[in-house]
Formats: C-alpha cells, sequence, structure tokens
C-alpha cells in the first residue's frame, strides 16, 4: 500500500522491459496459495483511500482485480465443474507447446516483448497479467499450442498457479478453447498494441508494423495467420465479424500464412 498502489492505476496494463514488477503487488502468490485472505488486501486499499494515501483509479484497478477478476474465477471453478479444462479445444489447436517454451529458454527467442516474458517467468516464476494474456497467451493463441497441455503448463510454471485458478485463465479468457463460456471472442493481438502497452518495440529487431518480410513482427503476422486458420470456427462470431473482414481484404494474407507455418523460433 505505501510504496506501490499510488501508480497501479495508471500502469496496470503497461509492460517494460526492465521493471519486472512495475506497480503490481505480487498479492496473487499468498492469496492463491491461502495464506492471506483477499478481504484483507481489499480492505488495506480502501482505509488508503479513505485516509487520501491512494487514488480512486489506483485503488479501484486493485481492488476490480481481487473482488472482481479474481472472485468470478474462483466461482467459475465451481460453477463449471471439475470436467472443465480437461478437453476443450473449440479453436482446434492441437501444436505441441515447443522445447524452448517447456525450458523457459530465452536465449532462443528474438522478439523483445517474448523474449522478456520468458526470461522473467525464468527468474521470477510470476509475470503480471498483460504479460500472461498479451505475450505468452497471445503467443500460444496464435500458434496453435494444445489448451489443455498449455494449461499445465501454467499451473506449473507459476508460483501462484492452482488447480482453480489456471482452467478459466487459460482455457477461457486466453485460448477462447471453451468456444465462449467465458470470454465472448479470442484475446488476440497484433505486434501494434504490445508497442503501445509497452517500451519492448523499440529495440526489438523485429517491425510491429509488418507482417510480411525479414523484420515482420511474429505477433502481428502471427495474428492473421491465426484467423485464417480459426475463420471456419469463429465466422459466427459478431465480434469478430470486423477483424475477419479485414483478414479476407488481405492481398498478401497466403504469403503471411505460409511465413508464419515456416517460421521457427520467434
Amino acid at each position: 500500500m505505501r510504496t506501490r498502489l499510488n501508480d497501479f492505476g495508471p500502469f496496470e496494463d503497461a509492460t517494460l522491459t526492465n521493471d519486472w514488477t512495475m506497480a503490481h503487488s505480487l498479492l496473487s502468490v499468498p492469496m492463491n496459495l491461502g495464506v492471506l485472505d483477499p478481504r484483507d488486501a481489499i480492505e488495506a486499499a480502501l482505509v488508503a483511500h479513505r485516509d487520501d494515501d491512494a487514488p480512486l483509479a489506483s485503488v479501484e484497478g486493485f481492488v476490480r482485480q481481487i473482488a472482481g477478476w479474481r472472485d468470478y474465477v474462483w466461482h467459475l471453478y465451481w460453477w463449471f465443474g471439475d470436467d472443465y479444462g480437461a478437453s476443450e479445444n473449440a479453436l482446434g489447436a492441437h501444436e505441441r507447446i515447443p522445447r524452448w517454451w517447456r525450458e523457459l529458454d530465452a536465449s532462443r527467442v528474438e522478439a523483445a516483448c517474448l523474449g522478456t516474458a520468458i526470461e522473467g517467468l525464468h527468474d521470477h516464476g510470476w509475470l503480471h497479467h498483460i504479460q500472461r494474456l498479451m505475450v505468452l497467451g497471445n503467443w500460444a493463441l496464435q500458434r496453435g499450442y494444445d489448451p489443455v497441455h498449455l494449461t499445465e503448463w501454467f499451473t506449473d510454471v507459476f508460483v501462484d498457479g492452482t488447480d482453480w485458478v489456471m482452467p478459466a485463465n487459460i482455457i477461457g479468457m486466453s485460448q477462447h478453447a471453451d468456444g465462449g463460456m467465458v470470454a465472448t471472442k479470442p484475446y488476440a493481438s497484433g505486434g501494434r498494441y504490445i508497442d503501445r502497452m509497452s517500451d519492448h518495440c523499440g529495440g526489438c529487431r523485429y517491425d510491429p508494423t509488418k507482417r510480411l518480410g525479414e523484420d515482420a513482427c511474429p505477433f502481428t503476422a502471427g495474428y492473421w495467420a491465426f484467423l485464417a486458420r480459426t475463420e471456419p470456427a469463429l465466422r459466427d462470431n459478431n465480434r469478430m465479424a470486423r477483424p475477419l473482414q479485414q483478414m479476407r481484404q488481405l492481398a498478401d494474407l497466403d504469403e503471411v500464412v505460409a511465413q508464419e507455418a515456416r517460421r521457427g523460433s520467434p
């Protein structure tokens, strides 16, 4: 509350190469492992706001993460039951998780955002939600990693990973493998979003504005290749109508898909 809460609001959804915690509390670890009552953390934030020690935007964001999303996921776990996450694969993703991903080997990665995330996970066993969702999750979604195996991987490598936390977050929110039970559309984006939310792209060998060529961003190109692969499953999703329409208008779509099929380590 004293050192991080003030900055949480404006920087909640940002990520920096040389600041692995930013303004995040890291309290998901003791809360998920059952040694900190989430209500105590919420009350402390509310007291800080009442005492004018923290701005509303920061307190609202912090409380929403706990009493909003975290509590929502907790109830989804009980509502869906133990079988949820065991076989869901609405987008037909069957690729094996590669060795460099399983071994958290950042030396194999040239993309700055992905390399930073893999290295941070190797060093700390923890990443904040933008890196989990918009870097690791986005990459796995675009590349079609098997969602059940991916959920097991997230549960194993994150220090706050528990059996009730990861299925709804990975199967549902991140990979859209449940076909919309948790989220209304896949959480996919190109490199421009990562550029807007981070400082990674300025020093990266890949250009987030390019989808074709030696310096084509694997997230930008991967986004269009993902849409091409999953169009049959997504064409009836109203929220995906515009992205799919844009994809069909790309003159170089076949080249982009072929390029991403050939791409090895990013």
